[in-house]
């Protein structure tokens, strides 16, 4: 027999001015539920915790907590505003931990609670915040982005005490693999409606895709037509994680390739002898150097990284990634050694700051500067598509950046850099505040790009999924060169920590990770079909142009009583181009899903 549950709602509703963002919800959570909580940016995934957690008041439904359960909330954003040190944020207000709790928890995540609250970093503030949280013996935890400006050790400790954690917990997160090792049931909060699955996250992905595809059938049944700018997303999403499983197959072969060009010891140098290598070598590191009085950051370190190459910087908070980056982009010099850069290089680095995110800017504003059209590597796009291959509805050109999500700004901020022509593109933890699905096309985006690419990431998942070659640091100066992702690192490591000798054969050469399985054998289609797929996104981007267009011209509001005939013909006109551009739409998904297998 099933225990009580220890929490519930019935009916919950939450009103958002000109709109519901849920209605009619049922949620219950067990005393050893193990919950992942996904939806899209924007789905409200986050006002949903606080509404676990009773900190928001709903405007529908009844909520129930068992007497004695003590519910504890680790905020993606806590506010250290008022507080001296980090252990006065840690012990304050009337359900306080107590002290030695505190200290104990801090102890093994390695954070000093003396520090000065206004002068922690993002990972010392979300120590003591997890601290604090996982001191006050929950026996339910809500957890928002808890790995967030976390390493690789604190993360991987947090999954320790996790999976000892006797009570109920609801976790948010991008981290695929911190889901897949924690969770045993999934929430998904899906276009206002919420959906229970007892399974953990490794299954949700095949469940998604399982639920869109039986939704599809019954439209079809019903002989109801979908709705293009209602549905573009759902079946865009599938058809890009098929894509994205012939690119890891691509990713695969350039770590193969890359493998090929290292060193027996498979650790510092890059083979430099190929003409062919030199002349596609966009940064050289040879023998560099960098102290900060006695302590070494980067010791004798070459490296020859080549266009095209896909570079992941791991390690732990203060292993010397930020400085190492800035050694290999030119922004800091050498104590010894040289970096070269070659003169075309172009970079663009995506700033964690949001700089120019302006919250009375409006999204056209961020993009095309107030244009309809915006330039993308060399190629003008009109905005409405654009923001469709970032996941926007096209209809929230006009909407303010303050209004958007962390999550979708984010987003916001990734389409803006990726417009600019550029050859390097620079990502400093570009996963935090981003959904799954943005994190695939995430993944595609870095896929296609023709330049180099250089990330820093604790998303172990991500760096799997993209990278050719990873830099491991210890913080003793050395660095790790291995061809493959942080599973092909992490191998090497703790092979090396145990003492044993790193084999070198041939699959581990290509990676440590199988390979993804071959993708489907793909359609082969018709001439009609065939052309149709190649001129059908020219003439979408025809259409929106002339809807855009149209639309200009009927905002003025004198129209209708100065010239009606126009004002008809132009209605009549807008009608016409989105019926098309909605069947235009309808019929290339269908044949890139054909295409794409």
């Amino acid at each position: 027999m099933a225990a009580a549950p220890i929490l519930s709602w019935e009916g919950l509703g939450l009103n958002q001015g000109t709109h519901w963002l849920f209605q009619g919800l049922d949620l219950q959570i067990g005393p050893r539920d193990r919950l992942a909580l996904i939806g899209r940016n924007g789905a409200g995934k986050t006002t949903l915790l606080k509404l676990i957690a009773g900190t928001v008041d709903a405007d529908k439904g009844t909520r129930s907590v068992q007497p004695g359960t003590r519910v504890v909330t680790l905020e993606q954003d806590p506010f250290f505003t008022g507080y001296e040190t980090l252990m006065d944020f840690a012990l304050s207000g009337k359900d306080a931990p107590p002290r030695h709790e505190v200290e104990s928890i801090a102890g093994q995540l390695g954070i000093d609670l003396s520090r000065k609250a206004d002068s922690a970093s993002g990972g010392e503030r979300r120590r003591a915040a997890l601290a604090r949280a996982l001191a006050s013996e929950p026996d339910l935890l809500l957890l928002d982005e808890p790995t967030n400006h976390l390493d690789l050790a604190a993360i991987e400790w947090l999954e320790s005490w996790v999976q000892r954690y006797n009570g109920a917990f609801v976790v948010i997160s991008h981290d695929r693999t911190f889901l897949e090792r924690l969770t045993k049931a999934t929430l998904w909060l899906d276009r206002g409606a919420i959906r229970r699955r007892e399974i953990g996250f490794g299954g949700y992905e095949a469940w998604m895709e399982a639920v869109y595809a039986e939704e599809a059938r019954a439209a079809e049944k019903l002989d109801a037509k979908l709705k293009i700018e209602a549905h573009w997303l759902e079946r865009g999403v599938t058809a890009r994680r098929k894509r994205n499983m012939g690119r890891l197959e691509k990713l695969w072969e350039m770590r193969a390739a890359r493998a090929a060009m290292m060193s027996p010891q498979g650790t510092a140098k890059i083979s430099l002898g190929s003409d062919d290598a030199k002349s596609k070598a966009v940064i050289v590191a040879d023998k560099i150097t960098k102290r900060f009085g006695e302590r070494v950051i980067v010791k004798d370190f070459s490296l020859r990284i080549m266009r095209k190459d896909r570079i992941g910087l791991v390690g732990a908070n203060g292993a010397g990634k930020t400085t190492l980056l800035k050694l290999l982009t030119g922004e800091l010099e050498p104590d010894s050694g040289t970096v070269t850069l070659a003169k075309t290089l172009t970079p663009v680095i995506i700033d964690q700051q949001r700089s120019l995110m302006a919250p009375e800017k409006r999204i056209r504003d961020v993009l095309a500067e107030g244009s309809d059209w915006i330039d993308v590597q060399g190629v003008r796009k009109h905005i409405h598509g654009y923001l469709k291959e970032f996941l926007f509805d096209p209809g929230m050109v006009e909407a303010r950046v303050g209004t958007l999500s962390g999550g979708e700004r984010s987003r916001l901020l990734l389409a803006r850099e990726f417009a600019r022509p550029s050859s390097l593109l620079v990502l400093d933890e570009p996963t935090n505040d981003l959904d799954l699905e943005t994190l695939d096309l995430l993944q595609e985006v870095i896929s296609d790009y023709d330049g180099t690419v250089l990330i820093v990431s604790h998303d172990r998942d991500f760096l799997d999924r993209t990278v050719t070659i990873t830099l491991g640091m210890d913080g003793s100066g050395k660095v790790d060169v291995v061809a493959g992702g942080y599973a092909d690192w992490e191998k090497q490591r703790k092979a090396r920590l145990a003492g044993k000798p790193v084999a070198r054969t041939e699959t581990a050469d290509k990676a440590a990770t199988p390979p993804p399985p071959p993708p489907p054998k793909k359609a082969k289609l018709s001439y009609k079909d065939q052309r149709d797929y190649e001129l059908l996104p020219d003439r979408i981007a025809e259409l929106e142009a002339q809807m855009a267009r149209d639309e200009a011209a009927l905002a003025d509001p004198d129209l209708y009583t100065k010239n009606p005939a126009r004002f008809a013909a132009l209605t009549a006109s807008l009608d016409k181009s989105r019926a098309e551009k909605d069947a235009a739409e309808e019929r290339w998904l269908e044949l890139a899903e054909m295409v794409e297998g």
